[in-house]
Formats: structure tokens, sequence, C-alpha cells
């Protein structure tokens, strides 16, 4: 097993490589007769290529998406569907220094470590450019889930480094996420992060920070009550990106400081349906959905490939040097986010066919 597939009965496969022919990955167990085109799986990959403004990376990758399989007529046909994008701007001898050297706090080592050889290429499967697929396939889970449920999923930059944004989750909306290239809907914060990447950038260093995301209209019943619990599942998701570090649904871990009398949610009844006077569960209880905003957190470390000269050891153990001079982001989040609505989408989309299989014996 290798760790390339994700999901049981909304199933993706991804494949390919940072600096190889290109990026795909194929969708299986998505219904029949869903409207899917190209453009609408492109809005969603042109949120996440590199080059879209002076924060990110300057590779240029258009980012192109092809549908091979699975759709026809404007509509899936219940078969797998495949999409793949081209690799453009690949450039791998930016990297060769680093086929026998290992970059600290990258993936180099451990990918040496576990297969006996690697692909120095952008770090090959370990770069973030992998997350082609991931948003490809959330695109089309994302609009499953707003077709059946009426869900939205909107994730933000809620910090970098110290400087932290003041919303409230439940009505920050994509428009006003990407009213800033920081995708920061906080204008006061979002100028100050584009400041302090811009100054990071300068010094050859780089940022880590938090991204944020809020579901809403997810119905209650979805997730399992022990080992498939829909937040574990997101945090498997979650954690499976890219320089993600950490994750926390609803009061994480600021309510271990609060009594459980200001913690519970409390019931009350809201237009007919039930409903909580609070969220601090982030919309999910004894592993199931309630109904609420599914609210949590995602912690990105500091991009490890830095132009800053660092000491390191080669593959014999040697000393060595080693500066990145490639194209890296300073600072992962503002690309983060529309992979972490991905992510989270496939989550919820494979929870809502398992729940629908569940209540009709399927």
């Amino acid at each position: 097993m290798a760790g390339s597939s994700f999901g049981r009965l909304f199933r993706v496969t991804a494949w390919g490589e940072s600096h190889g022919p290109g990026i795909g990955v194929v969708v299986d167990g998505c219904p029949p007769g869903l409207p899917l085109d190209a453009a609408a799986v492109q809005e969603d990959l042109d949120r996440r290529r590199p080059g879209q403004s002076e924060l990110v990376t300057p590779r240029r990758e258009a980012d192109r998406v092809r549908i091979e399989s699975g759709v026809y007529r404007g509509k899936t046909t219940g078969h797998p569907i495949a999409m793949s994008v081209r690799n453009r701007d690949a450039r791998p001898a930016d990297y060769r220094a680093f086929g026998t050297a290992f970059r600290p706090g990258h993936a180099d080592f451990t990918m040496q470590a576990k297969y006996g050889l690697r692909d120095p290429g952008g770090g090959g499967r370990s770069s973030a450019r992998v997350t082609v697929a991931h948003v490809a396939a959330g695109a089309v889970a994302r609009l499953f889930l707003s077709r059946r449920y009426g869900v939205t999923c909107t994730a933000w930059v809620r910090r970098v480094g110290d400087v932290e944004a003041a919303v409230d989750p439940e009505r920050v909306t994509r428009e006003r996420v990407e009213q800033s290239p920081t995708r920061c809907p906080d204008p006061e914060a979002a100028e100050q992060i584009r400041e302090l990447i811009a100054r990071t950038r300068s010094r050859g260093d780089s940022l880590g920070g938090v991204v944020e995301c809020c579901a809403l209209g997810v119905p209650p019943g979805l997730g399992e009550p022990v080992f498939d619990k829909l937040e574990a599942d997101l945090a498997r998701a979650m954690l499976a990106i890219n320089a993600s570090k950490g994750f926390e649904i609803g009061s994480g871990f600021a309510g271990t400081r609060w009594t459980g009398s200001r913690h519970n949610d409390l019931f009350r009844t809201e237009g007919g349906r039930i409903v909580t006077a609070t969220n601090h569960a982030g919309g999910v209880l004894g592993g199931i959905s309630t109904g609420m905003p599914v609210v949590f957190r995602v912690a990105f470390k500091p991009t490890s490939t830095i132009r800053k000269p660092q000491p390191s050891v080669d593959i014999a153990g040697n000393p060595v040097e080693v500066a990145g001079k490639g194209r890296h982001d300073p600072c992962v989040l503002p690309r983060a986010a529309p992979i972490v609505e991905a992510m989270a989408c496939l989550v919820l989309a494979d929870h809502a066919l398992r729940q629908t299989a569940i209540r009709t014996g399927g």
C-alpha cells in the first residue's frame, strides 16, 4: 500500500510528482447525473495554482485540467472520473544539489530512509505540487455536496506568524476571502500579513500559520461513533496535506481551559429543528455531525526549503551547507486554503454516501 488513495465510498487515488510529466487523480464513487465540466474544476485549481501573486512561488503553471473519463454530455456517469494536469514549467535541474544532500525540515531524509531512493526534483511525491490532485477531486465533491445537500465549505487564512484575523467563521464568504492575495478576510490583518510575508521573503526565510475552515449546511448524522468519527477523518485528511502539523475542531485546545458548564452547547428548537445555542463542539458530537456548522483549524509549518543557507549532511553523513535555489512559497498559507476546502469536501462527501447507505440499507 503506497498511501495514495483516500475515502471509502467516495474514493480518490492520486498520482504524479512535482517535476514529472503531470499530476492526476481518479475519483471513484461519484453518483451519476451530476453536472460536471472542466470549468467547474478549473475554478478551484486556479485558486491553488502557483504564480498567482507576489506572495507565492513564481513557478508558472496554468494547471489546465483535462477530464479523461467518467463524464458524458456534461454529466457524471457513475464510472471513475479521471482528471489530469500537465506540468509545463518543471525545472528538476534546480534540485540537482539535493540529490545527495538533505534539506532541513524537508522529507528528503525520510523518503530516502523509506524507499532507499527518491526523486529529488522538487521533492517528488512529498511536494505540495501533488495537491493539484486533491483540489481537482475536491471540486467534484464540492459540486456533489452543494447540489445534494446545499453544503458550502469555505477556508481562509486565520493567522500567519503572530498576525491573526478577527472574524466570525460562520460569516466568512469566498468573496471576502478572495479580496486579498493573502486569503485573509480581515482587511487590516490581511495587509499586515502581506507586509510580513514580503519582509520574510526578502530575508530568504519562511513563515507558518493557521487556516480555518467552516462548512455550512452539513446535515446531522454524518460520521461514525468509534474509529471513523467525522472529526477523526477530517484530521486525517488535513494532516495528509503537505506542511500541515496540527488540527483542532471547535474550541480545540482553548476548550481545555474551560469548565463543562461553559463548554457544553445547550440544545434548543429553532424553526422546527433542534440546534445548539453555541457551537463549541465545532459541529460534531460523539464523532457524528450535529447539523451545526463544522468549524476547524489546521496548523501549517514554515516552508522548509528556504534561500537562507543552513548546515546539513549528505547521504553519506558528511557535513554540507544547503540553500534552496528553486521556486518556493515563502508562506504556504494563501494557497493552502483551497486545499483545506478540497480535503474537507472529500471527507464530507464520503460520509454523506456512507450515511445514505446506512439509512437505506445499501
